[in-house]
């Protein structure tokens, strides 16, 4: 936990320092309290010898300003133990209590750890609808009633239970206030009342199921039920129902219908708020039920919090809504759907405290209005959560909760306490805050001293603690009145709250600038809003080197050679000019020695000079040239004599790279070839081939008769073999004729018509004698 809480300190401090303003100074504290309150990061420098005006300072700069560890006031946050019982049946939240020497701005973690105990005592008050509609609830309760001591007492030995009743304010237009009505409101119905407390906890169960035997159902008017006023003097007369310390309260609130609520009582002239006190008679009847009106959701929820009572809403399916957004508002509660007969009753119960012991939450009381609490949860498998709630828990198992403090500031009135306790539970932890809000040094201080020019102060801490009237580190500087309130307005630079722009300290009226930990680096100015390491970097170094130029007052004075925001651009724009001598090529504009080409323009490079997209300068010189050399192309006489420059017709062109060399085709299929550079003059210089080299004359005639001749050779070829393919195929055909014809064999059979003269029959029963 030490080094949890370490990492914690140092990321904090870490913050403090990668902030832009270093507050410790900028906060202009007058003593070492002051100092601390600030942040975590600060801490104070007590040596008398200190040289340095910034006391107050981040730590780390306070050593490297000179001061000895020793010599610096830099409190942390501490936590001590005050109770810390093993957990056991008695206990089962651990720690019980502490105490915290706690500094603002410092979080400081602590873990509390928590264990379902075996047996833990459970109280179950069962609050029951008498009215009519609940009968047969009630006859279903007498039969389960020692089934439920039975089923509680297998899940705890230590358990006792107790019965109430309610129905509503015995006034119009809750009841029917005909005398007879009042006293039977219904056939074989009791009268009418607004709670009782019928059987108060005891261990003896079977006195559960005798009261519920001995109850009769009673009527009322309207369906919302007084059960608001039955809850309420339920939670608050502890005494008279029984109310156990360190035991599980469990309210079972019974019934099929909604509640009346604060501001209804106005219906029957009732019109005083409930009170939340304790009204019950000798005979445990709420006596003030027509006296004060129905509590409010709010009312309620903070008694039954404050006596740690968890209700267990009992109600039919047609209320189960209202009941949950009930439970809602209420911390620690469930809800359970009856049967209609409510023969479920001793199932709900148990399933729903075994929903409430399955979980643990952590919740808190009186933090003070300073303080924020931040919980990281440790469940099962040690998996870990933000907030402070584990589930699915066994009697046995331990959970643990890990509970961050930052405070913010000194309260007037110290040290604050404030509770951490379980839902449910009677446990608790007690956190004790002692806060951190004045230096150890401050109590050795001299008052009166001599060291503070002649007794105008209480020296402490290595420095003056001045008197009202006197200020400055050895209250040498006085100030009248009249400008007590605003002593260092002069020190302050127009339209801005700032003493010497926060890098120095207002002495009589003047400041007097911190040194900087570098001795190169200077602040100055009458408001110290000058320095010499604020100007603009190049490549790392201000004003681009020693060099180049200096800073002064954040502004980079440059030498002749160089120029700019950082003397990064060398003066003049010799590096712009182009091959042509055209600063940028014309294309563009020359800054810091580099050509930035216009954005409209297709020209790019260092110098503008380069154009990928360009068409080409030979096809911008192709027409001229063309119609000087050759009068021929797309150009008239007269655009040709605007043409500039003129071309020159030579028999040779030049060679190499000074030049460029354009090869066009003309109409006729002719190429003219033709180079442009810069003459010596620096002009361009146009010089075109005289003679063109065009392609030789094609014979067109011979190329038709040979195609002529050609489309006649292959028409022959094909007819040709066309015909010897037929030959083959003729001859092939009767070659297989002949062969068939030989080989035929012709029958020599009688003409069927012809008759022989003689016939010959034979008798079939004949042997041939």
């Amino acid at each position: 936990m030490g080094c949890l809480h370490l990492l914690l300190v140092l990321g904090v401090v870490a913050a403090g320092m990668a902030q832009d303003v270093n507050r410790c100074i900028a906060k202009k504290p007058r003593n070492c309290g002051e100092c601390i309150i600030i942040g975590p990061e600060c801490g104070w420098c007590k040596m008398e010898s200190y040289d340095n005006t910034r006391r107050c300072d981040q730590y780390q700069s306070l050593l490297d300003g000179g001061c000895p560890r020793d010599q610096i006031e830099y409190p942390r946050s501490k936590l001590t133990i005050i109770k810390d019982e093993f957990l056991s049946t008695a206990y089962q939240l651990k720690p019980q209590e502490v105490t915290i020497k706690i500094r603002a701005g410092e979080p400081y973690t602590f873990r509390a750890a928590f264990r379902q105990a075996e047996d833990y005592p459970v109280d179950l008050y069962y609050l029951m609808d008498m009215s009519k509609s609940m009968e047969d609830d009630l006859q279903s309760l007498r039969a389960l009633g020692d089934t439920l001591a039975e089923e509680m007492q297998m899940i705890t030995k230590n358990f006792r239970i107790g019965f109430g009743s309610f129905v509503d304010k015995t006034v119009m237009p809750y009841v029917s206030t005909v005398p007879k009505k009042l006293l039977e409101p219904c056939s074989g119905c009791a009268a009418p009342f607004g709670y009782k407390n019928v059987l108060p906890l005891t261990t003896r169960t079977n006195m559960f199921t005798q009261e519920l035997n001995q109850q009769a159902i009673s009527g009322n008017l309207d369906a919302p039920e007084g059960g608001f006023d039955a809850m309420m003097q339920a939670a608050v007369c502890k005494g008279q129902i029984g109310w156990r310390n360190g035991s599980t309260h469990l309210l079972v609130f019974s019934t099929d219908s909604s509640f009346h609520y604060a501001g209804d009582g106005k219906l029957g002239g009732i019109v005083t708020p409930n009170d939340g006190r304790c009204h019950l008679d000798d005979d445990m009847m709420y006596t003030f039920s027509n006296y004060l009106d129905y509590p409010s959701v709010g009312h309620l929820q903070r008694k039954l919090k404050e006596h740690r009572i968890q209700p267990i809403f009992a109600v039919t399916a047609d209320q189960a809504s209202v009941y949950g957004n009930l439970s809602d508002l209420i911390e620690g509660s469930v809800v359970g759907t009856l049967a209609g007969d409510s023969s479920n009753v001793v199932d709900l119960i148990k399933k729903a405290y075994q929903e409430l012991r399955s979980t643990v939450e952590l919740k808190t009381e009186d933090v003070p209005n300073n303080v924020t609490l931040k919980f990281k949860s440790v469940c099962l498998n040690n998996e870990t959560f933000d907030g402070a709630k584990c589930s699915n828990l066994q009697v046995g198992d331990t959970v643990y909760f890990d509970i961050t403090v930052v405070t913010e500031g000194c309260p007037s009135r110290r040290p604050k306490t404030f509770t951490v306790y379980p839902v449910g539970f009677q446990e608790e932890l007690l956190v004790k805050l002692d806060f951190i809000c004045d230096c150890g040094c401050q109590a050795d201080g001299i008052a009166a001293s001599p060291r503070c020019s002649d007794g105008n102060g209480i020296f402490e801490c290595g420095t003056c603690n001045c008197n009202a009237g006197r200020y400055g580190p050895l209250c040498e500087c006085t100030i009248d009145d009249n400008e007590a309130s605003d002593f260092d307005a002069t020190c302050r630079r127009a339209n801005s709250s700032v003493i010497c722009s926060g890098r120095g300290e207002c002495i009589c009226g003047e400041c007097v600038c911190f040194p900087r930990d570098n001795p190169r680096e200077k602040v100055y100015g009458p408001f110290c809003e000058c320095d010499n390491f604020s100007c603009d970097r190049y490549e790392g170094l201000i004003c681009g080197g020693a060099g180049r130029g200096v800073c002064n007052c954040g502004v980079c004075e440059c030498t002749s050679d160089w120029e700019g925001s950082a003397c990064q651009c060398p003066a003049g724009n010799s590096s712009c000019v182009a091959s042509n001598g055209v600063l940028c090529n014309g294309q563009g504009s020359c800054e810091c020695g580099v050509c930035n080409c216009f954005a409209d323009s297709l020209y790019r490079g260092p110098t503008c000079e380069e154009c990928p997209t360009c068409p080409g300068q030979c096809e911008l010189l192709r027409p001229c040239v063309q119609c000087e050399a050759f009068g021929t192309g797309e150009l008239d006489e007269d655009e040709c004599l605007l043409c500039d420059p003129k071309a020159i017709i030579v028999d040779e062109l030049k060679q190499g790279d000074e030049v460029t060399r354009c090869v066009f085709k003309d109409e006729d299929d002719c190429s003219f070839i033709f180079t442009y550079g810069n003459g010596l003059d620096g002009n361009m210089e146009i010089e075109v081939q005289r003679t063109k080299v065009c392609p030789e004359e094609v014979n067109i005639l011979a190329i038709i008769l040979g195609v002529i001749g050609g489309i006649l050779g292959i028409g022959l070829a094909l007819l040709l073999i066309w015909k010897l393919l037929m030959t083959i195929h003729d001859r092939r055909e009767f070659a297989k004729f002949e062969k068939e014809r030989m080989n035929a064999k012709w029958d020599t059979g009688e003409n069927p018509i012809y008759k022989q003269a003689t016939s010959t029959f034979k008798n079939p029963t004949y042997g041939g004698k």
